[in-house]
């Protein structure tokens, strides 16, 4: 299991860099193991960077990484770690599926950090294991792999499997790794020098809380948009928001004027047209599936929408003609209205 002690020193860990992966959870693990090496004292962790094959990697904020090679060199590594970031899911690349299989079969520990996810889940490594994603990729990967627990844990190690949802969420994760394989009291000296001041666990939230983001306090307002957020394919009406808080439409509709300066009806809306443009830009879905899985049961009415919103129609978000798409006008029968 990943986490576990190892059985030889140093822990031998290939980081897979994929085009346009994210920076700053790749610098949290490679800081992570340099740090527990320096404060320990010993080389608890040897890590070298791969890619597919062999040429430098471009992260997402256009930095470019020189590797030690392609997949070839980390052969012998017990541990692998696939480097997500901007697009994964659009790769398709049989010959990394096929060197995770391997590894796997071989017995080493796999893992991803950020939208990673997405290779080992594509490579049919994560069937029968929990994982988790970034929050905002989650929507697109539970509709594209339906069968895979995902969660939405800052890390889930299952066996050995684990995933990381990115960002700073990294460096936590290798600190209860730290903790877990080498004591506690290294992990707390990684996390001092960090300035990290407390060590989360897996439990902790992927987003700032509702009051945070929004920077409103009212329970009852707050209540509503948590009840939203969890009816996006099927929209509540009005009136069953209203109740669900114990207030009056009249009430509702005077907390959303005061606190976020529009209707129940439009914040819901444009939950619901955020929630399609993650969809349309990291899934294969159609036009007409995405408006059902945000609550529109019109193709129509939801490019309408969504024009309006983004100032581009569904189509041309993901880069397509315009060819045989519907035309905005048709009556939208929606559940909010």
């Amino acid at each position: 299991m990943f986490g576990n002690v190892p059985r030889e020193l140093p822990q031998q860990i290939a980081l897979v860099l994929l085009p346009r992966f994210s920076f700053l959870p790749f610098t949290g693990l490679i800081e992570s193991f340099r740090l527990a090496n320096r404060l320990s004292g010993q080389e608890l962790y040897r890590w070298k960077l791969v890619s597919t094959d062999g040429q430098p990697v471009a992260a997402s904020n256009g930095l470019e990484l020189v590797v030690a090679g392609d997949l070839s060199v980390a052969e012998t590594c017990g541990t692998v770690i696939i480097c997500g970031g901007i697009d994964v899911h659009l790769i398709k690349d049989k010959g990394l599926d096929g060197w995770l299989r391997k590894a796997d079969r071989r017995g080493a520990d796999i893992g991803a950090i950020c939208t990673g996810s997405y290779v080992l889940a594509k490579a049919g490594l994560l069937e029968g294991h929990r994982c988790t994603i970034h929050w905002e990729n989650l929507a697109g990967f539970c509709e594209d792999f339906p069968e895979i627990e995902v969660t939405t844990e800052l890390f889930e190690i299952d066996r050995n499997r684990f995933t990381c949802s990115g960002g700073t969420a990294a460096i936590d994760m290798m600190l209860n790794v730290i903790a877990r394989q080498h004591g506690h009291e290294l992990a707390a000296a990684v996390a001092d020098q960090f300035m990290h001041e407390r060590i989360r666990d897996q439990h902790d939230r992927q987003r700032i809380s509702l009051p945070a983001r929004l920077g409103v306090r009212h329970p009852k307002l707050l209540a509503v948009i948590g009840t939203m957020e969890q009816n996006l394919e099927e929209p509540l009406s009005r009136s069953e928001l209203a109740k669900g808080a114990d207030l009056s439409t009249r009430q509702l509709e005077r907390l959303f004027r005061k606190y976020l300066n529009r209707s129940p009806a439009r914040y819901y809306l444009e939950l619901r047209l955020n929630k399609a443009r993650l969809l349309l830009l990291q899934t294969n879905m159609s036009v007409i599936d995405v408006a059902l899985a945000c609550g529109f049961v019109s193709a129509s009415h939801f490019s309408k929408c969504y024009r309006d919103f983004f100032g581009r129609t569904p189509r041309k978000e993901r880069g397509l003609p315009l060819k045989g798409e519907p035309e905005p006008g048709e009556e939208d029968i929606e559940a909010l209205h």
